[in-house]
C-alpha cells in the first residue's frame, strides 16, 4: 500500500499543469517548432562571422584551387573582407540558398551555383532575384567581350546577367582508338550523326550469336538526360529561347528525338547506356562494351580518374554534326559565381570575385586539375592547351576543345529547366516503345511520332509555365 501510493504520488507529480494538458498534442508541435525557430533562424543567417564574408562552393576541387588565392586576399585585407570558403553538397546548397532568397533571410555572401540550381533563383520578378544583377558592372568593365560570350547566357534571365562563369565546357566525341583503328574506321571522314551511325556500326559484335550486340558504337541511353539535351543544344534546339519561353516541340528536337530513336532501338540499334558516374558505367567502358562517349571538357579527368586502364586506348573528336557544314560541338554543366543581394559591401565582393575568377592561376589550377578550359579568352593562348596528353594518345587535347568553344550553341535558363527535361526524356522513352512496336519503321514516320510526342511535353511544359506570369508567362 505504502509502495502504491508512492506510486500515485509519483505519477501526480510528474503531471504537467491542468491548462497545459488541455492543449491539443497537434498545437504543442506547432509551439515547439515555433520555439525551435528562434534558434534556429539565426542559425540560417548562413553561419556568418562577424568579422568576415562567407562563401559557398560544392565542388572540392574549387576549393582545393582557391585556397591559395583566398589566403592571399585575407593576408592583404581587414578582418571585416576575410572571406570563408565553405563546401556544401549540391542539395543542401540549393535549399539553404532558395531558404535565403524566398524569406529574405541572409545567405552567403558570394555563391558558386551549378547549372542545374542557379536558375530557380529565377522564377520571379526580376527585382526578387536574390543574386545581384551584375550586367552593368560586367559590360562597364569589357567583360562581356573578354569572357567568352556564351558562357554568360545560362546566368541570364531577361537579359540581365546574375553571375561571373566559371566555365565554357565544350564537347568532343571520346573513343577507343585500339577497337575503332583495328575495324580500319576513318574518323576524319565522319561529318554528321549519320556517317558516325553508319561507320561505327562496324564495331558492333556479336560474339554469342544471340542476337544481341555485346559490343555498341555509342555510350547513349534516356538515363542520360544532361547528355540528352546537349545534343539537343548541339542541333540548334533545346528547351527554351532567348526569352524563357518553351521551344520543346521545336523541329530541332523533333529531327536530333527521330535519330535517337534509331539509335537505341529496332535493327539499326547502335547505343547502349553505360552511365557516368557509375561502377558499372565504368566497367562497361573499360570492357569495351560501348566505343564512344560524348564528353565536354570536365569529363576527361573523371575517366582518368576512375577509369585510368583506359590510358593511350583513347582518342578526341569533334562531334558529329546533325547536318553537313553544321555545329561540332555543345555544352554540358556549368557554374557561376554569383553575389547575394541581401550581402553588404557589393562593390568589395565584385572585386573579390573578379580576382578569384579571373586570374591566370585559377585558369591553370582548371587546366592542370580538372582538364576545364577558362571562359576568359585571353587565357587561351596559353601554351600549357597544347600539350599532348597521354590518356587521349598524345593529342593536345587542349587545342583541339579551345578551337571548338567558339561554336558553342546559346543555352538558355529557366526555372523550368528540369521540369522540361523529365518531359522530353519521357518522350524518348515513349518513343523507344513505339519503335519497338514497329521496328520497320521510316524515318519519316519516327519523325511524325517524334513530333507527336514533343508536341504533348510541350504543352505540359507551357501548361507548367502559365502558373508563373513573371518567367515565359506560359507563352
Amino acid at each position: 500500500m505504502q509502495r502504491d501510493g508512492a506510486r500515485e504520488d509519483a505519477v501526480r507529480a510528474s503531471r504537467l499543469p491542468l491548462w497545459m494538458e488541455c492543449i491539443p498534442p497537434g498545437v504543442w508541435v506547432i509551439l515547439v517548432l515555433a520555439a525551435a525557430s528562434l534558434v534556429v533562424a539565426p542559425m540560417l543567417e548562413s553561419g556568418k562571422r562577424a568579422d568576415g564574408k562567407v562563401m559557398w562552393t560544392f565542388a572540392l576541387m574549387h576549393r582545393t584551387m582557391y585556397a591559395p588565392i583566398l589566403n592571399e586576399w585575407n593576408r592583404t585585407h581587414d578582418e571585416d573582407m576575410h572571406v570563408e570558403l565553405r563546401l556544401l553538397g549540391i542539395p543542401a546548397l540549393e535549399r539553404r540558398m532558395m531558404s535565403g532568397f524566398l524569406s529574405e533571410i541572409p545567405t552567403a555572401d558570394l555563391i558558386e551555383a551549378e547549372r542545374s540550381i542557379a536558375p530557380r533563383a529565377f522564377a520571379g520578378p526580376l527585382e526578387s532575384v536574390g543574386f545581384l544583377d551584375l550586367t552593368d558592372r560586367i559590360r562597364a568593365e569589357g567583360l562581356d567581350e573578354a569572357i567568352n560570350p556564351p558562357s554568360f547566357i545560362p546566368w541570364m534571365s531577361r537579359g540581365r546577367i546574375f553571375g561571373l562563369p566559371h566555365d565554357v565546357h565544350p564537347m568532343m566525341l571520346a573513343y577507343r582508338s585500339d577497337i575503332v583503328e583495328a575495324a580500319g574506321i576513318d574518323v576524319d571522314a565522319i561529318e554528321t550523326w549519320d556517317d558516325f551511325a553508319r561507320e561505327f556500326a562496324r564495331v558492333q559484335t556479336d560474339a554469342n550469336n544471340d542476337g544481341t550486340p555485346d559490343r555498341f558504337a555509342l555510350n547513349f541511353w534516356p538515363t542520360q538526360v544532361e547528355a540528352l539535351e546537349a545534343l539537343l543544344l548541339q542541333a540548334g534546339g533545346g528547351f527554351f529561347d532567348a526569352e524563357g519561353r518553351s521551344i520543346v516541340a521545336c523541329p530541332e528536337n523533333v529531327m536530333v528525338l527521330a535519330r535517337m530513336g534509331e539509335w537505341m532501338a529496332g535493327p539499326t540499334r547502335i547505343a547502349a547506356d553505360a552511365q557516368e558516374f557509375t561502377a558499372m558505367g565504368n566497367q562497361m567502358k573499360l570492357d569495351g562494351q560501348v566505343c564512344a562517349s560524348v564528353m565536354p571538357d570536365w569529363l576527361a579527368d573523371i575517366w582518368k580518374t576512375f577509369i585510368p586502364q583506359l590510358e593511350g586506348k583513347m582518342k578526341l573528336m569533334p562531334l558529329p554534326a546533325w547536318e553537313p557544314g553544321g555545329r561540332r560541338t555543345s555544352a554540358w554543366g556549368g557554374s557561376m559565381l554569383g553575389i547575394a543581394k541581401s550581402a553588404p559591401d557589393h562593390d568589395a565582393l565584385w572585386e573579390f570575385a573578379k580576382t578569384l575568377y579571373l586570374s591566370d592561376e585559377v585558369a591553370r589550377a582548371l587546366w592542370r586539375e580538372g582538364d576545364i578550359i577558362s571562359p576568359i579568352r585571353s587565357h587561351w593562348s596559353d601554351p600549357m592547351y597544347d600539350e599532348p596528353d597521354p590518356y587521349f594518345s598524345m593529342q593536345p587535347k587542349g587545342r583541339m576543345l579551345i578551337d571548338l568553344a567558339d561554336q558553342i550553341p546559346p543555352r538558355a535558363s529557366s526555372p523550368f529547366g528540369r521540369f522540361a527535361q523529365l518531359r522530353v526524356q519521357d518522350a524518348l522513352y515513349k518513343l523507344l516503345n513505339y519503335r519497338n512496336s514497329r521496328p520497320d519503321a521510316t524515318r519519316a514516320e519516327m519523325e511524325a511520332k517524334a513530333a507527336e510526342l514533343l508536341a504533348n511535353a510541350d504543352a505540359q511544359v507551357r501548361r507548367q509555365m502559365s502558373r508563373n506570369r513573371f518567367v515565359g508567362g506560359g507563352s
